[in-house]
């Protein structure tokens, strides 16, 4: 059947994430530290208001767009959150932020335009970019600068080719975090080359250091920036598959177009929840963010006491720990801490090659799965 496949798909590689859970499928016992997903219930006002909407009869097409009132919403919010200007006619309400990323790809990039994205960074970018002919080019993010872009760095990888800048902070894997001045010195070199930025903001709510400031909301950068955010990760509406995208509307209004051939709209009950979520759901945000802190607390402090160098994390939900001192691969040593300790992590090359000595530790899981996880963790690289 392989002539009739499409040879870029031939191409493309399975999610390293994927690749990996489906090698450690015979450790059922294992505890996963491993899934970036809250294990928080979605709270249960917006949840019934999901419910509500069947209830009533609200199960109809919605506009392409979304939901006008939900448009509004995000408006109000991302105002009153980032500092960032968007009106109804310049946000589209996509499935998740997976289908952002996605439509920002097929919209904005020809055949052998490049794209600078992080290695390590996360792992739908470069094959989204690959299925529509762009180039993926890599600017390397290193610990020793906190995981974030060097501007040096992302000026050597620049060339007349380069149209796109991809960028995710809070950062998936790292956790890591670009505040203003960082973003101000990014801002620079996107106008001076007059490049456009897909900034992936799925994590603003789950930052440890201050308020999440957005790269949109930089002077003379809104015009340079499809700002990509979701419901997913802040109100753990994960299934719901709610996510938003703010650009300037002649973007947005190619964006709908393919967004009417491929999915038509949202589900609508997920759209009236995502407005009660918009409307009265920052307390929930708060409660679940106090306790990402204490998990992140203590998974560094457990980290410490064993003698392993950790990256502090200021946003996401990961602790990215080194552990090349063990000589083992990334991979190699979180398989065997799967067979042989029964936990469940990422290797950091799931994130690219720069992610080499890493692992990816998720801590959107209990306490109590946590302590236990850590446990069998540290009686595994004492056998080592």
């Amino acid at each position: 059947m392989n002539k009739y496949l499409n040879d870029v798909v031939k191409e493309i590689k399975p999610s390293g994430i994927r690749r990996f859970f489906d090698l450690s499928l015979g450790a059922t016992d294992a505890i996963p530290l491993s899934v970036g997903e809250p294990d928080f219930d979605t709270p249960k006002h917006i949840a019934q208001k999901g419910i509500e909407a069947i209830e009533n009869g609200n199960t109809f097409y919605t506009p392409n767009a979304g939901l006008l009132e939900l448009r509004k919403e995000i408006s109000k919010f991302v105002k009153r959150k980032y500092d960032c200007d968007y009106n109804e006619e310049e946000i589209l309400v996509t499935l998740g932020g997976s289908e952002a990323i996605d439509l920002s790809f097929r919209v904005l990039l020809n055949p052998g335009d490049e794209v600078i994205m992080t290695n390590p960074g996360y792992v739908s970018y470069e094959p989204n970019v690959k299925l529509v002919g762009g180039v993926p080019v890599f600017v390397d993010i290193k610990e020793k600068n906190n995981f974030k872009i060097d501007p040096e760095d992302l000026e050597k990888v620049i060339t007349d080719k380069t149209k796109m800048l991809v960028m995710n902070y809070p950062n998936n894997p790292t956790g890591a975090i670009m505040e203003k001045e960082d973003l101000e010195k990014i801002a620079k070199i996107v106008i001076k080359h007059d490049l456009i930025v897909v900034s992936d903001e799925i994590y603003s709510e789950l930052t440890y250091k201050g308020k999440h400031v957005s790269l949109a909301s930089i002077e003379g950068m809104k015009n340079h920036v499809v700002l990509i955010n979701g419901f997913s990760k802040s109100f753990a509406m994960t299934g719901w598959r709610l996510g938003y995208v703010c650009a300037d509307k002649d973007i947005i209004k190619q964006m709908i177009k393919v967004h009417q051939y491929t999915a038509i709209c949202v589900s609508t009950i997920s759209q009236f929840a995502g407005i009660e979520a918009l409307k009265n759901g920052d307390d929930d945000i708060e409660k679940m963010k106090e306790q990402y802190v204490i998990r992140r607390k203590y998974l560094l402090q457990r980290f410490k006491d064993m003698g392993l160098d950790c990256y502090v994390p200021y946003g996401a939900f990961y602790c990215f720990v080194n552990i090349s001192k063990f000589g083992l691969s990334s991979e190699e040593f979180a398989l065997r801490l799967v067979f042989e300790g029964k936990v469940i992590v990422i290797p950091g090359t799931a994130f690219g090659s720069k992610g080499e000595g890493f692992l990816r530790v998720s801590y959107a899981y209990s306490i109590e799965d946590l302590k236990e996880g850590m446990d069998r963790f540290e009686r595994f690289i004492q056998t080592l």
